[in-house]
């Protein structure tokens, strides 16, 4: 197979007609403007997809769609969100990247404010998950109203 060659048959009509208004609906105007935030490679950025691809990335879509809109619903509370996934792309799985704060929106507002309610330890838990090396922040002696000769610098 030649490199950048797709390793399956091509999507069907049907399933790049689903695709453009999944992406549509996600906030995009194509494939190529959404390349980053859903991590489509050069190939699939152009419209060319297998059927596998296109059968992963409808699901991912469909189940993000449903997660927005269950944490849109009439009881304001959030499910969870989905912060994590993957795209899978010519049998290679790969994390998905965030989007810029200037391609999500209005859901950027909605997301910080989401977070801001998110205890202190379960958001350090999550960040170290993902590989982050975290430091809390300290006040300075002076401020904080003992000595800090008991305290762990490191925490």
């Amino acid at each position: 197979m030649a490199f950048g060659q797709p390793s399956g048959p091509p999507a069907t009509a049907r399933q790049l007609r689903d695709l453009t208004a999944l992406v549509e609906a996600a906030g995009h105007t194509d494939f190529r403007d959404a390349r980053g935030a859903l991590g489509l490679t050069q190939r699939q950025a152009a419209g060319r997809f297998t059927r596998d691809e296109a059968e992963a990335l409808i699901a991912r879509l469909e189940t993000e769609q449903d997660d927005d809109a269950t944490a849109a619903g009439p009881s304001g509370g959030s499910s969870g969100g989905s912060s994590g996934g993957s795209v899978v792309t010519t049998g290679r799985t790969r994390p998905r990247t965030p989007t810029a704060p200037s391609a999500q929106g209005s859901r950027s507002p909605r997301l910080a404010d989401q977070l801001r309610r998110v205890p202190e330890e379960l958001l350090a838990a999550e960040l170290r998950r993902r590989g982050w090396a975290l430091i809390p922040p300290s006040l300075p002696p002076s401020l904080d109203g003992d000595d800090g000769a008991d305290r762990d610098p490191i925490g």
